[in-house]
């Protein structure tokens, strides 16, 4: 009785000791899904790496097996298996087979959707879309994941546009074991449509909230839709004032009409100051730093600099912008220059000028006024200065599925602009310039990208008169690959020189292995010429790696030029333009 009671008093003290179990190892035999799942969350898995469990916590395990098994296996629409446990000590350890027969799988017989509120009387087609739109319908396997999820995405569809305080009212499935059956129900309550009212701000203390009222693209009266409040939260984010947006809509069905727009934002500190290192195979290593001030004369201009260092390009530009007006563009002044040292030619460019530019959504334009001063200096040892005044337009569109790693859709950009001689200007000129990139998805992951580039700079008088700057070369990671960058031109003792025609094409094709890595093969072709019926046509045939990487699409190729015979690395970071 004495030693009974000094156990049970260091057992609660917490000072005896069970005596340890040996590990036991579990193998599950079921169809592959099933058995994924039992082995994630079957108890019995789960404590088989423990060596603290106890032979009544271990019998407990065992028995309670086949209930947890019926439980995990009906998720996937098996409602009637039939478990084996089967517990063998061998040398002291302990395997347990666990066997499952899940039996016939249950497919849905029907589904009864229905919809009440304002959408019912109001919006006939949209129930049918929604209807149609039913993520498990009748003949699929019945799984609670699919189940779950086919209820929130058709509430999220319904409460996406019009009717932000949209419900579920019930839903309900009825599984008929015996025959393999389930039958849906689940009824939806719209509620009244909502209309957009006026901004309220809140957050803003250093830059004005008239900014932000700028560049809004909603307008009072507006049908509530989801996309749209998603749309004014990037216009924020593209200025550079505001580090995070959150914006919010009431639900209350009784502030449907006129439901102001909550804007709570974070701001920017005024001042910012950039570094970094990188490389590119077109100009090799670099060192950068940008410097940023957001505030000039406490009216929210923002003076920008920056200036990079590469082993064959140096540039550094700065700009004075002021905020958005009320038509969202933004006025600037901007300097710029660039020196290049490629192929033979060592081309300073000075670039001085103003431009009022809008961003939104999927388009960007803009108008520019520019001075082009270059001074070309080849390794023939002449020197040539150009300079011309070009007012000119500039217009991009972008309908793709994602800016970053877009898999459908296109980008395509269009320029246009003019120079007169006498007008500052050397020699008359009309240039134009367009680009398309087209994304086709390719099942799953795969994807076809197809790019096309063209250019023309558009005189009568010799192109020695115009601007380097502003006339085309091809060859590089973003051009032709498998030729040094912009290395595809006009030759003339031993000096690659711009041409007034650009005309390259590519066809990509990429397999990505998982989300993050891929391979690719590659075709480019086109050329650099002054002459539209002139100049040979250059091919790069190829593959590479794929990444997509936190700051973007991290391409990694090794191209064949066809015509020099040469085989050439090539690195980018491929951001759509």
């Amino acid at each position: 009785m004495a030693a009974c009671a000094l156990t049970a008093l260091l057992a609660w003290l917490g000072l005896a000791t069970t005596p340890a179990q040996a590990e036991y190892r579990v193998q599950v035999e079921a169809p592959r899904a099933l058995a994924t799942i039992l082995r994630t969350h079957l108890d019995l898995v789960r404590f088989a790496g423990r060596d603290d469990i106890g032979d009544a916590q271990f019998e407990h395990l065992v028995t309670t097996a086949g209930e947890q098994v019926q439980e995990l296996v009906s998720t996937e629409g098996y409602f009637s298996p039939v478990t084996n446990v089967d517990v063998k000590t061998d040398n002291g350890k302990r395997t347990v087979r666990v066997t499952v027969d899940p039996g016939p799988r249950t497919h849905i017989e029907g589904v009864d959707l229905e919809f009440t509120g304002a959408v019912a009387s109001e919006d006939p087609q949209r129930v049918a879309q929604l209807k149609n739109a039913w993520g498990l319908p009748a003949g699929e396997p019945f799984r609670q994941e699919d189940w779950d999820k086919a209820k929130s995405e058709t509430l999220f569809r319904l409460g996406q546009k019009r009717y932000h305080a949209a419900r579920m009212r019930f839903s309900r499935a009825v599984v008929d074991a015996d025959h393999q059956q389930a039958t849906l129900s689940a009824a939806y309550d719209s509620g009244p449509p909502f209309t957009l009212g006026p901004l309220v701000i809140t957050g803003t203390k250093r830059y004005p909230e008239q900014i932000i009222r700028n560049v809004n693209p909603l307008h009072e009266g507006e049908a509530f839709d989801g996309d749209r409040l998603q749309e004014l939260q990037r216009q924020i984010q593209n200025t550079p004032y505001f580090s995070n947006v959150v914006i919010g809509v009431t639900q209350d069905p009784a502030k449907a009409s006129g439901a102001p727009v909550e804007v709570k934002v974070s701001e920017f500190p005024a001042q910012r100051v950039q570094s970094g290192v990188g490389y590119t195979t077109d100009t090799g290593a670099s060192v950068q730093g940008r410097y940023s001030y957001y505030n000039v004369f406490d009216r929210a201009w923002v003076f920008d600099t920056q200036a990079r260092i590469e082993q064959k390009r140096q540039t550094g530009y700065a700009e004075l912008a002021m905020p958005p007006d009320p038509g969202a563009y933004v006025n600037s002044l901007r300097t710029s220059f660039d020196r290049t040292d490629l192929n033979g030619l060592d081309k300073r460019s000075l670039q001085v000028g103003v431009k009022r530019a809008r961003t939104r959504e999927f388009y960007d334009w803009s108008y520019a006024l520019d001075f082009y001063r270059d001074d070309e200096r080849p390794a023939t040892g002449e020197r040539f200065l150009n300079r011309a005044m070009v007012p000119s337009f500039s217009w991009t569109r972008r309908n793709v599925d994602d800016l970053i790693f877009p898999r459908k859709g296109n980008i395509i950009n269009a320029q246009i602009g003019a120079a007169v001689q006498g007008a500052m200007t050397d020699q008359t000129f009309g240039r134009v310039y367009g680009r398309i990139r087209q994304y086709f998805p390719v099942g799953q992951r795969d994807i076809v990208i197809a790019r096309l580039e063209l250019g023309a700079v558009i005189t009568n008088g010799s192109d020695q008169r115009i601007p380097a700057s502003l006339l085309y070369a091809a060859g590089g990671s973003g051009s032709i690959r498998g030729y040094t960058y912009q290395s595809i031109g006009i030759v003339r003792g031993g000096t690659t020189f711009p041409t007034k025609y650009l005309g390259t094409a590519s066809a990509e094709y990429q397999h990505w292995l998982t989300r993050e890595w891929g391979g690719a093969v590659f075709w480019d072709t086109g050329t650099a010429t002054d002459g539209l019926n002139k100049g040979p046509i250059y091919n790069g045939v190829g593959v590479g790696v794929r990444w997509r990487s936190p700051v973007g699409p991290v391409n990694v190729d090794l191209a064949y030029g066809a015509r020099n015979k040469q085989f050439r690395p090539s690195i980018s970071l491929g951001v759509a333009f």
